[in-house]
């Protein structure tokens, strides 16, 4: 705290030394014996004052070290450090009411922290086992492949697939704050990763008669493989879902300057201009979810950004309304690891 600022807090000590000033005044006005030089008075008030200023001045200096204590223990994570140093008894009650609340709000965070992996165990457990009955399911459903009509065994095996990467995203939404502790960064082909998620597709090209096509040479880059794989599915699902029959999805690998650059480019229905800033926003699904059959979650795309910030890779996307969109990724080279090429 500068000391004008702290000038400024004492407008109640300048009141009474000004009533002080008066009261001197009155008391030598009363004062039958003594009689009323404005000379005198003007230097008693000039004492006064300079007394005053040398008092400010002397608390100013006194308390300034325990202001400073406060600003740096506020820029220095003030919720997880205890304060200490108090020397006066208003310093001691100050500091033990932080301390205080520093105390329930560590107690509070660590029930937080406990509930939330509790849940994520849950959750985990949970993806678990229901993906027991989820596989027992497409396998049942393929040994009645001959006896119920083509269209219905599509329906199941499309309902069957949609389910199994609702329960995808759930497990990938709770690993993100533990995104640290599960991730292999090594040398990854592209298309050994894009070609797996296009052929878990291949239902859905066929049925819905769209065609696609990859381009470009294969690129290594260095990523994780299966968080790599989980964000190509969500752009391919996207990209899918949005399209209409007959029309084509493009995979476009690029060897850039600074990086490989992999787009996913539809000829979908496209994004409203309102909504492109947006549709990487938790649960936001847009006009388009709103209004399709698709029923969107407004997960996938969430998801898909986050991963790739966690990864250190960038996902952009570009669309025109009735013309399509392109997703792109880009894997940055790292300087250290070209120069050991």
């Amino acid at each position: 705290m500068s000391f004008w600022r702290f000038l400024k807090d004492q407008k109640l000590v300048a009141a009474g030394w000004l009533l002080f000033v008066l009261l001197t005044i009155f008391v030598i006005w009363l004062s039958p014996g003594l009689p009323l030089d404005w000379g005198t008075v003007g230097y008693l008030a000039l004492i006064e004052g300079v007394l005053l200023i040398v008092l400010l001045v002397y608390h100013y200096f006194s308390r300034r070290v325990w202001w400073q204590k406060l600003a740096l223990h506020k820029e220095q994570s003030a919720m997880q450090n205890y304060l200490t140093g108090a020397r006066r008894e208003d310093e001691q009650l100050q500091q033990e009411y932080i301390n205080q609340v520093i105390r329930e709000h560590q107690s509070m965070m660590q029930e937080i922290v406990a509930g939330q992996e509790e849940q994520k165990d849950y959750i985990d457990s949970w993806v678990h086992e229901i993906k027991v009955p989820l596989a027992a399911s497409q396998l049942l459903l393929r040994s009645l492949e001959f006896d119920i009509p083509d269209d219905k065994y599509m329906m199941l095996e499309n309902e069957l697939g949609k389910i199994d990467g609702y329960v995808e995203q759930v497990l990938y939404f709770s690993r993100l704050d533990n995104f640290s502790k599960d991730y292999l960064i090594k040398d990854t082909s592209l298309k050994e990763v894009l070609l797996p998620v296009l052929r878990s597709n291949a239902n859905y090209f066929i049925q819905r008669k769209i065609r696609y096509e990859v381009l470009g040479e294969d690129q290594s880059v260095l990523t994780d493989g299966k968080w790599l794989g989980f964000i190509l599915q969500q752009l391919v699902s996207n990209a899918i879902k949005y399209t209409p029959s007959e029309g084509k999805i493009t995979l476009i690998i690029e060897k850039k300057a600074k990086g490989v650059q992999l787009s996913v480019k539809d000829t979908g229905i496209g994004i409203p201009s309102e909504d492109l800033g947006r549709i990487f926003d938790k649960g936001f699904t847009g006009q388009n979810g709103r209004f399709s059959e698709t029923h969107a979650t407004g997960l996938g795309l969430y998801l898909a950004r986050n991963l790739a910030n966690q990864l250190g890779l960038e996902l952009t996307a570009k669309s025109v309304v009735g013309a399509g969109t392109t997703m792109s990724l880009y894997f940055p080279y790292l300087a250290f690891y070209q120069e050991q090429k």
